[in-house]
């Protein structure tokens, strides 16, 4: 009978061994470091409306950053120059350093790099999309009847993504137009309207987004300072919502206050490039995301009121961690700040509060 002329039971075991450290070194999912920096920058400054896995909607409109469809149909270059620049005037903040926010392009590149690591779907072919010509004011009625509900009359002011934005309209194509009003976004509220309207009407609202294209702006931001007397009517009576309970003070017990002269603390919460354009008279900028010893130089003995524009989603982060360094009168502005505008009470620009 022939012997058994393989390994002996020790060497038979060692070789298990090995290759059940191999197959685990293989099976290392480890994230590369730019991903894993890029996971710790977006729980930082994008998971509070974007929801911690970008899912989406945890602000008001907030879009899904990880929506498969959505990764398959947009570049890096999109997501980093939507990150970098924002969408001026939206919830949606500027977060470059050049643009008054606190990211360097390497910090946003590991963010793009994160989002990219959510994608399981295979990119879009680009060639498959076709758009034939079409006339925008053709697009006006099949606008008004399945569009305008919530993107607005002119695209903007719904309650979902202003799409008439110079950023957004720079950033894409037209194919890339056509394509997310035939298909929709799955996963999302968004739907497709492929067989509901037909190729030309289609075809033509995609001409009508882009006749409402306005050239979008660079430029470098200055950003505001912390005040000598951040607080307004020093010798004020108590805001009239002083005796009121809860989180969240309605935007009109806000103007009252203002309008009485009262003693007032108000916290602009927005990354500090979002606060030259518009802000509350009197405001301070103090982003969400502010050191200790910036919350430590802001006095606690005065009702403060913090606000955003998501409406309230940076402006409850801020107010948490006022409260944490024990700030007791603190309010959040219900509706935020775009709600102000739109009521067309008071605001002002520029550097100064």
């Amino acid at each position: 009978m022939a012997r058994w002329s393989g390994p002996s039971c020790t060497q038979a075991l060692a070789l298990v061994v090995l290759t059940l450290l191999g197959a685990a070194a293989c099976s290392d999912t480890t994230p590369p470091a730019d991903v894993r920096e890029g996971q710790a920058l977006y729980a930082k400054y994008c998971a509070l409306c974007h929801g911690d896995k970008g899912e989406g909607y945890r602000a008001d409109s907030a879009n899904a950053l990880t929506n498969q469809d959505f990764l398959a149909s947009v570049s890096d270059e999109f997501l980093r120059r939507g990150t970098a620049n924002g969408r001026p005037g939206t919830p949606m903040s500027a977060w470059s350093q050049a643009r008054g926010g606190p990211l360097s392009d390497i910090q946003i590149d590991h963010i793009v790099a994160w989002l990219r690591s959510h994608q399981r779907q295979a990119a879009v072919d680009w060639s498959k999309v076709k758009v034939g010509p079409g006339i925008a004011e053709r697009g006006l009625a099949p606008w008004a009847v399945e569009c305008a509900g919530c993107h607005g009359d002119a695209g903007s002011g719904g309650p979902y993504m202003t799409v008439n934005h110079p950023e957004f309209l720079a950033s894409v194509d037209d194919r890339f137009l056509r394509r997310v009003i035939a298909d929709g976004r799955p996963g999302t509220p968004m739907p497709g309207l492929a067989g509901i309207l037909s190729e030309q009407h289609i075809d033509d609202l995609v001409a009508l987004l882009r006749s409402w294209q306005k050239p979008a702006h660079s430029y470098a931001v200055d950003l505001p300072q912390m005040p000598t007397q951040p607080v307004l009517n020093p010798d004020g009576p108590p805001p009239v919502f002083a005796q009121q309970s809860g989180r969240f003070v309605p935007a009109a017990d806000v103007k009252a206050a203002l309008d009485a002269k009262a003693r007032l603390l108000l916290l602009d919460a927005r990354p500090a490039g979002d606060y030259p354009a518009f802000h509350l008279p009197g405001a301070v900028s103090v982003p969400f995301y502010s050191s200790a010893a910036m919350l430590a130089a802001l006095p606690k003995d005065v009702w403060t009121v913090t606000y955003c524009a998501c409406p309230h989603a940076e402006s409850g982060a801020l107010a948490d961690a006022l409260q944490s360094a024990g700030h007791g009168q603190v309010r959040v502005l219900d509706e935020g700040v775009l709600f102000w505008k739109a009521q067309g009470w008071p605001l002002h620009s520029g550097l100064a509060p």
